[in-house]
């Protein structure tokens, strides 16, 4: 997560501890911002009545510099707005309380809105990758998202109901560091009289540690943690970044336009949940089980209200793509050896003699180092066609092979893969690594 209230990058570079050091100086001396510390959030939300917006980003990311450099504290329309907030920044995950904080942990950063007795109102932050996040937020998005949650906040506790749904079910653990695979390397906070970088609990390490729990038990990964949160874009419903949660524009034949919506339809609920931002809409289609359901949505339709009603057949989370989270890096070590692969052209297929309805992935990257380099010591090279992994060619993108292995295949395994390379066919064996 990188969303800050605006870190100043100089020509001096400086160490990333040096970063963070003077990070927490600046804001703790400007005194805008709560830094690091809900408690006190808590307590000043009790005592002034206001709501809490909680910003959660990792110690200076530089991923969101771009974002950083238009935010926070002086943009004209989110300055008055944040002023009627009791505003807590979270700069790593130790000691978080998971009960409370779920979102998605492969995401650039993660904006919560809520009360001071912990009902949230709304949440805000999205991306379908590193460097497309600009068609999934904006500052503008941010603006009415907080704008959504001052107006439920002054209807509350009459709407408390509507908003039960917005926390989610008891986690595996309570806090991070409580994960098997954390727990003897961190503790509940930040390490400031020593190595303060490398202290911190980053937000993929959460869900690395996810994964790993079913990993290490022999289990495979399930559905709902293997495809997260997923996107409205995954059904077909692309959102408007700079407005609250408003239709810029709808898939055809994708199941949100067979279900009737169309561009400029306001969503104002969905499954009963008030609607602030994508994020809220991916937090209701998160709680929704890969087996199937519906997704209920009470739209605005030039000042009309409709009901719109969308079925979810079992397995439709793998209508998402999942290739763009970082958490992908862990599935490509376990089941890739290290190699990354992207669909195919249309000109590899005509070449290769490929119908459109067979598997054709290409070689994109093939990992150097450690257990990301097993497909680079199995032979395996850059511009190689795959065709077929582990006897399947059916899976068409490397979501599909990644899921493919993550509920199939075991530590200990081996996985052949079948490649084209300049016309010629090979099987390479790699092996599937924890």
């Amino acid at each position: 997560m990188c969303l800050s209230p605006g870190i100043s990058f100089g020509q001096e570079k400086k160490t990333r501890d040096q970063k963070v050091r003077e990070d927490q100086q600046r804001v703790t001396q400007e005194g805008f911002w709560i830094y690091n510390d809900l408690p006190k959030a808590f307590l000043e939300a009790q005592e002034t009545g206001k709501p809490i917006v909680v910003v959660l980003r990792c110690i200076p990311c530089e991923e969101c510099v771009k974002l950083d450099d238009d935010l926070v504290d002086t943009d004209p329309m989110l300055k008055p707005l944040l002023e009627k907030f009791v505003c807590v920044r979270v700069v790593s995950t130790n000691g978080l309380d998971l009960s409370l904080f779920q979102y998605d942990t492969d995401q650039s950063f993660a904006v919560f809105m809520l009360n001071a007795d912990k009902t949230i109102y709304g949440r805000f932050g999205t991306r379908s990758h590193r460097t497309e996040w600009v068609g999934d937020v904006s500052l503008k998005g941010l603006a009415e998202a907080l704008q959504g949650a001052l107006d439920l906040h002054a209807d509350y506790p009459a709407n408390k109901d509507s908003l039960a749904a917005k926390t989610g079910p008891k986690p595996l653990f309570e806090r991070p560091e409580l994960f098997p695979s954390l727990k003897d390397k961190y503790t509940s906070s930040l390490n400031y009289s020593g190595d303060v970088v490398k202290s911190c609990i980053h937000c993929h390490q959460i869900g690395d540690a996810i994964r790993e729990h079913y990993r290490s038990q022999n289990k495979p990964i399930p559905d709902e943690i293997l495809n997260p949160y997923p996107h409205p874009k995954a059904l077909g419903l692309i959102l408007d970044p700079t407005r609250r949660a408003t239709v810029k524009d709808v898939v055809p034949g994708s199941l949100t336009s067979e279900a009737g919506f169309r561009p400029a339809d306001t969503i104002l609920k969905i499954n009963g949940q008030p609607i602030l931002s994508v994020a809220d809409v991916q937090w209701v289609l998160n709680g929704i089980p890969s087996t199937g359901g519906q997704l209920k949505a009470e739209i605005d339709r030039d000042g009309k209200s409709q009901t719109l009603t969308v079925p979810l057949a079992s397995g439709w989370r793998n209508l998402d793509d999942i290739s763009w989270r970082v958490s992908a890096w862990g599935l490509r070590r376990m089941f890739t050896g290290g190699l990354v692969f992207e669909t195919a052209s249309s000109e590899d297929r005509t070449e290769a003699g490929i119908a459109s309805e067979r598997m054709l992935l290409k070689v994109k990257h093939v990992g150097q180092y450690g257990a990301h380099a097993a497909g680079k010591k199995a032979g395996f090279q850059q511009d190689d066609l795959i065709v077929s992994y582990d006897g399947r060619s059916d899976l068409m993108t490397e979501s599909d092979l990644l899921r493919y292995g993550a509920t199939q295949k075991k530590s200990g395994q081996t996985v052949v893969i079948g490649v084209l390379r300049k016309g010629d066919s090979h099987s390479l064996k790699i092996p599937v690594q924890p």
